[in-house]
């Protein structure tokens, strides 16, 4: 039998809107975390989680890396600590969108860098679990933390879904970083999600870019019919 194809999907910023300030939350909650453990002043832990950022992608990692800092008691302060079900809600339109794919032909699957109870608590908040086969996430509990844009991400995300072949591998995130990474991996679609406001890129980053998710139908048409 024929592998399927497999969408994989960021979750944060790109499923929900940016406006709902999630993030910003996050970073927030990270800079209190950088305080509270490293023992500094706001504008250390301001400069610190911003150098984390740029060496690793997550300040987790910087985290681990230097400091000897529990990755899992980390999540439970930061990402678990969000009142996720009192920001976000149901979306009728994603879901439509959704299960508008032809799941004889494609399986949808979820690609974060958070830790898998964040991505659990976004998908059920937004009532579209039952709609993804899986998710490949960021494992805390691994000593060397494996996460977007590295290689080994994109192929631990084929191993888990079951895919084999680079072509039927279709990508959506509203990271730059990321979107280059999969393209340079090979897949065959990496699509840049932008909000309607955002400015396009001086040099596109990725095979496409989107501002509503639906767009994809008219781009991939064959994984719909």
């Amino acid at each position: 039998m024929e592998e399927k194809a497999v969408f994989f999907f960021d979750i944060d910023n790109c499923l929900y809107p940016r406006s709902l300030k999630i993030l910003d939350l996050m970073s927030s909650k990270i800079d209190d975390y950088f305080k509270l453990k490293l023992d500094v002043s706001e504008e250390e832990a301001l400069r610190i989680h911003t150098q984390y950022m740029m060496d690793y992608g997550l300040a987790i990692e910087g985290l681990v890396r230097h400091h000897s800092i529990d990755p899992l008691d980390y999540n439970s302060k930061v990402d678990d600590s969000i009142p996720i079900f009192d920001i976000i809600k149901p979306d009728p339109k994603l879901r439509s969108f959704l299960e508008s794919f032809n799941r004889s032909k494609v399986k949808l699957w979820l690609l974060t860098n958070a830790y898998k109870t964040h991505a659990s608590r976004v998908i059920k908040a937004l009532d579209v679990e039952d709609l993804f086969e899986g998710c490949t996430f960021c494992d805390y509990t691994e000593p060397v933390l494996v996460c977007k844009p590295k290689p080994e991400m994109f192929t631990r995300a084929m191993q888990q879904a079951g895919v084999t072949d680079k072509n039927k591998c279709y990508f959506v995130d509203d990271s730059a970083k990321n979107v280059r990474g999969a393209k340079a991996f090979g897949w065959k679609l990496a699509a840049h999600f932008l909000e309607p406001e955002d400015p396009s890129p001086a040099v596109p980053v990725g095979d496409c870019e989107v501002r509503d998710l639906a767009e994809l139908k008219t781009i991939v048409p064959e994984l719909f019919v």
